[in-house]
């Protein structure tokens, strides 16, 4: 009974898959997989809303407020030894340096990284991944895609997971149900530090699915410039501001990344739950080694 569950339950997540593919006649400029990607967002944001929302409410209700600041320092110390190889590869050798560094002082002074000590020492946070890597040796990012569980991508960053997933130092941590558990008090904390950002765009949007996927190409975009460059043109009006007119700036700079890490994480760093900017950015983690037929996901 239970198998023949399963193949239903398979059976009608195709016909809302196919059903939502055939809904847009006419893609977005840079978008050719839009009525593929309208398809998985809302089934993402339907699995975050019923499973993995209510959870990291729990945990916030829970855990009090310094220890789940303590979970992300911990965490981001851990992600800071790929940013470093990362800005490394890229012949950043300052900032790799300095991510190195941030590691060795938060790991002996921070009690393993448990407190951000080197922020206090004035040594910068960065943001760091393969994907990002390649953008920086010219690669294109190809089409925007979402992905399964793991939400806004393009083709380039969905080929910088592999490299990331071998990079990330919780997919080493034997034995592997320790690795497992580690990463799902990192997916739960870190959606925990993302409620308030999920929140401005529940309210805020218009149209999800274009606010989030114009906020991630744009984010990403900055990265690789380096904060340089200017946003790029995706052919679509600009977003309206829904600020008052003393905030309308600020909500219109901070509510584009906020929404990219929300859906994704591969944005802008998360604010934690006491206001700290000792943040963990998502997409500095990736799943550990799953058991043969278990599904890997990921949520920023």
């Amino acid at each position: 009974m239970q198998a023949i569950g399963m193949r239903r339950a398979i059976m009608v997540a195709g016909v809302v898959a196919l059903t939502g593919c055939a809904t847009v006649t006419t893609p977005t400029k840079g978008d050719p997989f839009e009525s593929y990607n309208r398809t998985m967002f809302t089934i993402n944001d339907t699995v975050d809303q019923y499973a993995v929302k209510p959870v990291a409410k729990g945990y916030v209700w829970l855990v009090p407020e310094p220890v789940r600041n303590s979970v992300t320092n911990f965490f981001s110390n851990i992600g800071d030894v790929y940013i470093a190889a990362n800005n490394l590869a890229q012949l950043k050798i300052a900032d790799g340096v300095s991510d190195i560094m941030r590691v060795a002082i938060n790991t002996l002074f921070g009690v393993g990284g448990l407190f951000d000590v080197a922020t206090i020492a004035r040594l910068p946070k960065h943001s760091g991944d393969f994907g990002l890597t390649l953008g920086h040796y010219g690669v294109p990012s190809g089409p925007y895609v979402v992905l399964p569980l793991l939400g806004p991508s393009t083709v380039r960053d969905s080929a910088g997971l592999v490299v990331d997933y071998f990079g990330n130092p919780l997919t080493y941590v034997s034995p592997d149900s320790v690795s497992w558990a580690l990463y799902g008090v990192n997916l739960v904390n870190v959606r925990a530090n993302l409620l308030g950002a999920t929140d401005v765009l529940a309210d805020a949007a218009l149209d999800k699915y274009s606010f989030v996927r114009n906020a991630y190409l744009q984010r990403r975009q900055y990265l690789i410039s380096g904060g340089d460059g200017s946003m790029p043109d995706y052919g679509e009006a600009p977003l309206p501001n829904y600020g008052d007119e003393g905030t309308e700036g600020a909500s219109a700079t901070a509510a584009p990344a906020a929404a990219a890490s929300a859906a994704s994480g591969t944005a802008a760093a998360p604010a934690p739950a006491s206001g700290s900017a000792n943040t963990v950015p998502g997409n500095q983690y990736v799943p550990p080694r799953a058991p043969p037929g278990f599904p890997s996901f990921r949520l920023r």
